[in-house]
């Protein structure tokens, strides 16, 4: 079973600031408002929903990448 170091829960800010690896994924889906307070205090799975975007997706190319980087 792959390694899970990121789930909907986790929050935007906690993301870029543990894994700036998954900034590149962030920002190639349009998530281009990773500095903004409002945004690193939002879930990955509300900052998807916001978006337009499939959560499950982007959890597991997060994960994948920094599965990678390990």
């Amino acid at each position: 079973m792959p390694e899970t170091y990121v789930t909907g829960e986790t929050l935007v800010g906690e993301i870029v600031t543990q894994y700036p690896e998954a900034v590149e994924i962030l920002f190639s889906i349009g998530m281009h408002c990773l500095g903004c307070p409002a945004s690193r205090a939002e879930s990955l799975a509300d900052a998807c929903a916001v978006h337009g975007i499939e959560a499950d997706r982007v959890i597991e190319a997060i994960n994948r990448r920094i599965a990678e980087n390990r």
